[in-house]
Formats: C-alpha cells, structure tokens, sequence
C-alpha cells in the first residue's frame, strides 16, 4: 500500500479503507520547531526527577541541578517547579503487523486504560492512528467521553511508518499553552515503512521539548524476543531504536503484554508527567543542534530530561510561573 509523504512542513490527516468508520479530517498545520537565538531566548526543559526508589522528587532548586551543554558547563537562569494538567496525545499503531498475535486487541485495551488514567475536566487528549498514513481520530478536548464513541474494531492493515508517525504527531502536542506535554505511542514495535530514521525523529521531538513514551503491546514471542523484539533497559521487547527515542526526547519505553501491565505502566508515567521541573537557561552562540546532559547534585537520583536543542533565531513560548525560585 502506497502512504502519502508526510513532509517536514505539514500533516496530511487521512482515512483509510480498514477504518472506514473514521471520519476524514482537514490538513493541519504544523508549527516549526522552535530554534533559540543565542542573545534573546531562553531555552526551556522540562525535567522529572525520581529517586532511587522510583518515587517523584520535589522541592528541587537551581542549586540542585547541574547542566552540559555540548560538553561546557552552563548557569541555568531559573528553575520552575509545576504540578500541571497533561496535554497527551495517543498514538495507536493499526498497521498491518498488529493483526499478529492478538497485539491489536491488546492497544485497544491500552487506550482505554490511557484514557481512564487521565483526570476529568482537567487534563487534555488526542487520539491519532496510523499504518503508512496518520490519521486524527479524536482532536484534543478535555471531553474524554468522547474516546468512548470511536470505533477501534477495523482490522490491521498496512506498512509501519512508526518513526514519520511520531515525528509528525510530536509538533501537534507542544500547541497546549500552560500543560505538561506528552506523546504516548501504543504500538508493537516493528517500524516496516518510515522514510526517516530514529535519529531525525529524536532531533525533531526533542526540538519541541515533548517527551515521547513508547508502549509497547506484544504476546509471549515479543517478550521472549522474537522477531523485531530485543531486550532494552526500560522493558524486555523493545528494539535498541525504539529505547534511544525514547531516552533522546526524554521519554520512556515501556513493554506491556497485558491490561494489568499497562494499568502499572501508567501508574508509574503520569505522576511524573504531571510534576516536572522547567529549567530556562540562555541557550549557546554556536549554531546548530547542541546536546544537553542534566544531572542533580545528588548522583543517586535519576533525572529524565531531553537530550539537546537547536540554536538559531526564534521566539519561545511563554511558559507558566509557578513557585519560581531564580538562580541569579
């Protein structure tokens, strides 16, 4: 089945033949990401910090935190800590390789789960679905009863453009003005059809400073390693490229096999989506991209960040002030 390009500068949101149900929806466009002038701007990162228990960590000030900036030490200027409503988008994988061994039934139940974890009337969601296009099947609304009308029950079918997926949902996400931001991707793994790698994806999502987190829906073959499968630090199905998307935008990569594993996975995800740490810091004369590593002064906690940002000329975003503690 030929896909329709998804180009760096648009979405074309289409409907296909094995989800007829859906309706077809306009073009959307798409924002640029934001590239940070050396002298105005300041770059911002959204930051969760666990210890070594998994538990959040709050009450962080500037002088906790300590930031690389393409291998030099840089001052951060202000440390915003925030417990904020979610702006999530879910990405539903309905190609083809999802007809194999029940994975499609499993990220229906993942979705329904996803959708059940948010907070009514405070938190904001997306429904997308893609097999060698992307499609909108729910736009965000705080309305979540409005995922209870969509018909997820066509069948599978189609090539795997995960990575052009991804990249392509990331932009639509980092639109929700003072949210927490998230891109959540129920799929089973196997990318077969995407024109871009892992590495311009990450590029693209860590840009926006949205998160990405991977959900990973598969039998006993996919979690005993099967074909596509490969052990990953955050769970026991996932390929070596999926994890670095993940940990490149910040995200994680959960494997999933049952409703139960997905209900744990989302316990364990959203509360550290909804309090994270926002770091602002004036980003480096150097244009291009530049690779960031964040750390705490404390080595035993664990800090989830994006990895790198584009200098250039821009503007930012304005972000939301709350319990403002400046470093300067």
């Amino acid at each position: 089945m030929s896909g329709v390009k998804l180009s760096m500068l648009g979405l074309l949101l289409l409907s296909a033949p094995a989800w007829a149900g859906q309706p077809t929806t306009s073009a959307v466009t798409r924002d640029a990401a934001p590239v940070f002038s050396a002298g105005v701007d300041m770059v911002t990162v959204q930051v969760s910090v666990r210890d070594p228990r998994g538990r959040i960590v709050r009450g962080l000030a500037c002088p906790d935190f300590r930031l690389v900036d393409s291998g030099f030490g840089r001052p951060i200027r202000t440390v915003v800590e925030s417990d904020a409503p979610l702006r999530v988008a879910v990405l539903l994988d309905v190609s083809g390789s999802m007809a194999i061994d029940g994975n499609i039934a499993r990220a229906r139940r993942a979705v329904r789960a996803i959708v059940g974890s948010l907070r009514r009337g405070r938190d904001e969601a997306a429904l997308f679905a893609f097999d060698s296009s992307l499609r909108e099947l729910v736009p965000f609304t705080e309305d979540l009863d409005r995922f209870g009308a969509v018909d997820l029950t066509g069948r599978p079918y189609g090539q795997t453009s995960l990575y052009d997926a991804v990249a392509d949902t990331a932009t639509l996400v980092g639109r929700g003005g003072n949210r927490h931001h998230a891109l959540l991707v129920v799929t089973d793994g196997v990318d077969t059809g995407s024109r871009r790698t892992v590495e311009e994806v990450s590029g693209v999502a860590s840009a926006i400073s949205v998160p990405v987190h991977l959900l990973t829906v598969g039998g006993r073959l996919d979690r005993r390693g099967g074909p596509g499968g490969a052990g990953g630090p955050d769970g026991g199905a996932l390929s070596a490229t999926l994890a670095d998307l993940a940990r490149w935008t910040g995200g994680s990569a959960r494997a999933t096999g049952t409703e139960e594993d997905m209900l744990e996975a989302l316990g364990d995800l959203l509360p550290g989506l909804r309090h994270q740490y926002v770091l602002m810091f004036r980003p480096g004369f150097r244009r291009g991209w530049h690779p960031i590593e964040i750390t705490t002064a404390d080595d035993r906690l664990a800090v989830h960040a994006r990895r790198g940002y584009v200098a250039g000329r821009a503007k930012l975003d304005q972000r939301p002030v709350a319990r403002e503690r400046p470093c300067e």
